[in-house]
């Protein structure tokens, strides 16, 4: 039992939080490429994808992890990507800061998904069954050039004033 749960219960809840962060998360990347903040989107990315990494730390193991290291990446990472957009509002540096690290964060949620496929999915499993064949290296390698490629058109995107800012807030003199 995990926090009241049965372990398949407890997977199965983890595994929907994944995926919540993960297509939330392409939103929020969607909305940086066109330099538009999703506020909503973003609040779902980066509640979830904390409690992503929070509750994977929570299943029984023996050893240390790979999954483990990426929740040790993921969390001081998103907690620069919630300072920056909370605690210093995308002001100066802190945009890019944000966007950076909200495109790591949702590349290391990919990364694992990436590795569960080929761990569950008996047909990618017979192609990387150990996780360190050619077929595993090459599709976690492309899915690294995509995220490279997003973080920097997102980078470029999502500058200027702060994009859907209230009107009050604004700095600008009228």
């Amino acid at each position: 039992m995990i926090l009241g749960m049965s372990l398949s219960t407890f997977t199965l809840v983890h595994v929907l939080i994944s995926l919540v962060g993960i297509g939330s998360g392409l939103l929020v990347v969607y909305g940086m490429l066109l330099g538009k903040r999703f506020d909503g989107a973003t609040m779902i990315f980066l509640i979830t994808t904390v409690l992503t990494s929070v509750t994977g730390f929570l299943f029984p193991f023996e050893h240390l992890l790979p999954s483990h290291i990426l929740g040790f990446i993921s969390l001081p990472v998103l907690a620069l990507a919630i300072f920056a957009r909370y605690a210093r509002h995308l002001a100066g540096a802190w945009r890019s800061t944000y966007v950076v690290s909200s495109v790591l964060a949702l590349y290391l949620n990919v990364f694992v998904l990436v590795a569960q496929i080929f761990m569950k999915v008996p047909a990618a499993h017979a192609l990387a069954p150990t996780g360190k064949e050619p077929p595993f290296l090459v599709v976690q390698l492309i899915v690294m050039a995509i995220f490279i490629v997003l973080g920097i058109f997102a980078v470029k995107g999502f500058r200027g004033p702060v994009a859907n800012e209230p009107a009050w807030r604004s700095t600008k003199a009228s």
